[in-house]
């Protein structure tokens, strides 16, 4: 085996070429690394890894950093509006400059799709994708998978629509690779300037996803949309908001979930976030051990 290969064995690009066991160990490292009672092990001691965002993120990169602290790794955090990518450094010669000083591994997010995978064509670390552009955002959708698993069980024959901008998300394009290699019937519902034909997922009213077993709200940036017929949040609310007067139609075995950022009152009623049936906290802790498991892979 190549260098190359196995580095690219190592990565984490995406879920669409990721077969149904390699997702599987990672999910199930994820729940060794969530039994642990210790709060930082020495399983990267001597290792740095370098979180590389060229896109603003809140949530992704503190959960990577908790992740790779937990495992006893050095961290560097990298923000682009800080760095000499503003004065015209490409992307490429950045993560050059950073595997050059001796990263032993990069965790990176960009808006450009397919620099990611040119990326890792020429760098000699393994990366890990964390979220580029509107093409895939790996760890998100196993956290995703890893919550639903932990409630239901099983992910096969789950129903799970996932309601909003699908055009834009690349949560929703690795949540259907990922989760029809596990047997799980994935919907959508989304107004028609959101949609995202290419992907051949069947799309239904919003009484039809209020059956589901899993209702996956996505965040909506309206500004993304202005020739659509949907001009305000108050309008999108109201047509494909979940509600409090929706929530109560779902299955009381149904789970509500969101990737986050939440857009309170837009795309979910503030009451429902920490709703009894809402999991939308229980993915942000879910992240940690999934991006553990990751992490771990990538230098194992």
């Amino acid at each position: 085996m190549t260098t190359l290969t196995a580095l690219k064995q190592r990565s984490l690009l995406g879920l669409k070429e990721l077969d149904k066991e390699e997702i599987e160990s990672i999910l199930q490292r994820a729940a060794f690394w969530e039994q642990q009672d210790n709060k930082v092990n020495e399983v990267l001691n001597g290792k740095f890894i370098a979180n590389m965002f060229f896109e603003n993120s809140t949530r992704t990169r503190f959960s990577f950093e908790v992740a790779e602290k937990r495992l006893g790794a050095e961290v560097l955090n990298f923000a682009a509006a800080a760095s000499s990518v503003e004065k015209g450094e490409s992307i490429y010669d950045t993560v050059k400059t950073l595997e050059s000083m001796g990263i032993d591994a990069g965790v990176i997010r960009l808006k450009p799709i397919g620099v990611l995978a040119e990326l890792a064509d020429k760098i000699k670390v393994p990366l890990i994708n964390a979220g580029d552009g509107n093409n895939e955002h790996p760890t998100q959708a196993l956290l995703d998978l890893y919550t639903m698993r932990n409630h239901f069980g099983n992910l096969r024959g789950l129903t799970v629509t996932i309601v909003g901008d699908v055009m834009h998300s690349r949560v929703a394009r690795s949540n259907v690779y990922a989760l029809r290699k596990f047997g799980a019937n994935v919907q959508f519902c989304s107004p028609d300037n959101m949609r995202a034909p290419e992907l051949d997922v069947r799309e239904v009213s919003m009484d039809e996803a209020l059956k589901s077993d899993v209702v996956m709200m996505l965040r909506v940036q309206l500004e993304r949309h202005e020739s659509g017929k949907l001009k305000s949040a108050e309008q999108y609310r109201a047509q494909y908001g979940l509600t409090v007067e929706r929530a109560a139609k779902i299955g009381s075995h149904a789970i509500i979930m969101h990737p986050a950022p939440v857009n309170r009152n837009v795309e979910i009623d503030s009451e429902l976030v920490e709703h009894p049936q809402s999991r939308i906290f229980t993915q942000m802790a879910n992240g940690v051990p999934i991006r553990m498991a990751v992490i771990e892979r990538a230098l194992s």
